[in-house]
């Protein structure tokens, strides 16, 4: 059986400002109506004896990666947290012992959770290619046939033919399999066209299709510390509310090492398969722009956008009007809390300057003004020293944990649905309109009993008025202390 393991935990850094630390691009909606993570589960419909999926995540993004997968109706995954980001190849051996646990012949089909595929179809026939492949023994990477000389990707340059996998013919075929001759780093422009031209040369997709017991062999053999670290990891791992919890102490001794670097690279087994399936990594505000809905001038407008005279360039807002006057090959992205503007050439460079901002501290590296949490969402509507004014929304039937602060007081004020109030010894409810103090240092707790949202206002007023002034005294998505 074939098991996919999706690995969600990137960060998503170069598509700042929509992309953040606490909500990065994979759980975002850039195409259509579903998250990059849920187009990644949709297209597995259809692969043959294809399991549950696996999903490995970063701890903090649980709750989002549960309520995206319950709005696809998936309720027999295996969702792995990771305590913090390792890179791929320790991330994939944790699914490997996981998956042997149940499965001694699980075959692991390792994809990004943040691609965009256009022909889903072409990807179904390579997966079968390499099935047989896989089997037997040999460890599967997709190649993606190149179309221009991108300086922005990693390359895989392909060997011999292996002619019992597929026929013999002028023109490859998709469905060819090769021998790997070497996995090459980002080029240079003029290193690229020469890949290009040399028609060797693949982008490496970072997708993978191996037996579980085979990686783990080849993980052993040439990077024995993630092995035996991951081991220890899965070993000691505590599960509870449907989630795995690795290790931590385990997990942080693995060395930080990508599945090309480990294996891949080193391996006398590795093959590759070329694919063309509308693949985009969609790392870039460029790439957004060349996937998007152009108009007659090459723009891509999203939100309340109005130009003259704008060419070739992506304008994105999101909070409020943007205006764009004599523009070509520019990205603008706008937030609530950011604005981006670049040159289109020079997009990669977002990444430095994210980099900038979190040696400064800045919260816009981590979150939006709106930050998604289990029970619902808030956003920061105004703030200043001593007081923070939010916006509170609560799903219904949800609940915060009972908690208490040392530093603030709370005024709630709810505008919308009904809310049930635990306040020291007092139970009661709220209807729109009416509001409730809540004193420094009161055990409270906000709950939403009815069957429509729940919207409060929320100010805040105190000497110290962070996140992390909670002390949670139980909580229904187990966050207690």
């Amino acid at each position: 059986m074939i098991i996919p393991v999706i690995l969600s935990g990137g960060s998503g850094t170069r598509l700042w400002p929509l992309s953040r630390e606490a909500y990065p691009k994979q759980f975002l909606a850039l195409f259509g109506d579903r998250s990059l993570f849920q187009a990644t589960l949709d297209r597995l419909r259809g692969v043959s004896d294809c399991g549950p999926p696996m999903l490995v995540c970063n701890e903090q993004h649980r709750f989002l990666v549960a309520e995206q997968l319950r709005v696809l109706g998936v309720t027999d995954a295996t969702i792995l947290l990771e305590p913090m980001g390792r890179n791929t190849a320790p991330a994939t051996a944790c699914a490997a012992f996981s998956a042997l646990s149940r499965d001694p012949d699980a075959l692991l089909l390792v994809l990004p959770s943040d691609h965009l595929i256009r022909d889903v179809a072409a990807l179904h026939q390579a997966l079968a290619a390499g099935r047989q492949a896989a089997e037997q023994g040999r460890l599967v990477t997709f190649g993606i046939v190149p179309t221009r000389p991108e300086t922005g990707f990693g390359y895989i340059r392909r060997g011999r033919l292996l002619h019992e996998w597929s026929a013999t013919t002028d023109e490859v075929p998709q469905q060819a399999l090769f021998t790997v001759s070497a996995f090459v780093e980002k080029p240079d422009r003029e290193t690229a066209q020469t890949y290009l031209d040399s028609d060797e040369y693949y982008w490496n997709s970072g997708m993978f299709l191996f037996r579980a017991d085979r990686f783990l062999q080849e993980l052993q053999r040439l990077a024995p510390m993630v092995w035996s670290a991951c081991l220890q990891a899965v070993a000691q791992a505590k599960t509870a509310f449907d989630f795995i919890f690795l290790d931590a102490a385990a997990f942080a001794a693995s060395p930080s090492d990508s599945i090309d670097y480990s294996i891949m690279e080193k391996t006398t087994d590795s093959v590759v398969i070329p694919l063309q399936a509308g693949w985009n990594d969609v790392g870039t505000w460029s790439a957004l722009w060349e996937e998007g809905n152009q108009d007659e001038a090459g723009n891509v407008l999203l939100g309340d956008v109005m130009t003259k005279d704008v060419i070739r360039s992506f304008i994105h807002s999101e909070s409020r009007l943007v205006v764009a006057i004599g523009m070509a090959d520019h990205i603008i992205v706008e937030t609530s809390d950011a604005v981006l503007v670049a040159h289109r050439t020079q997009v990669q460079d977002v990444k430095t300057l994210v980099n900038r901002l979190q040696v400064l501290g800045r919260d816009e590296v981590v979150s939006h003004r709106h930050v998604y949490r289990p029970w619902g969402s808030y956003e920061c509507v105004d703030h200043a020293p001593r007081f923070q004014v939010k916006r509170i929304i609560v799903n219904p039937g949800a609940k915060l944990s009972l908690q208490r602060h040392h530093h603030r007081a709370e005024h709630w004020v709810v505008v919308k649905g009904t809310a049930r109030v635990t306040k020291g010894e007092e139970t009661f409810l709220l209807s729109e309109d009416q509001s409730t103090y809540i004193p420094l240092g009161v055990i409270h707790r906000l709950e939403n009993p009815g069957r429509i949202p729940l919207e409060l206002i929320e100010v805040q007023s105190g000497s110290y008025l962070g996140e992390d002034d909670i002390v949670r005294l139980e909580d229904h998505y187990g966050r207690a202390e």
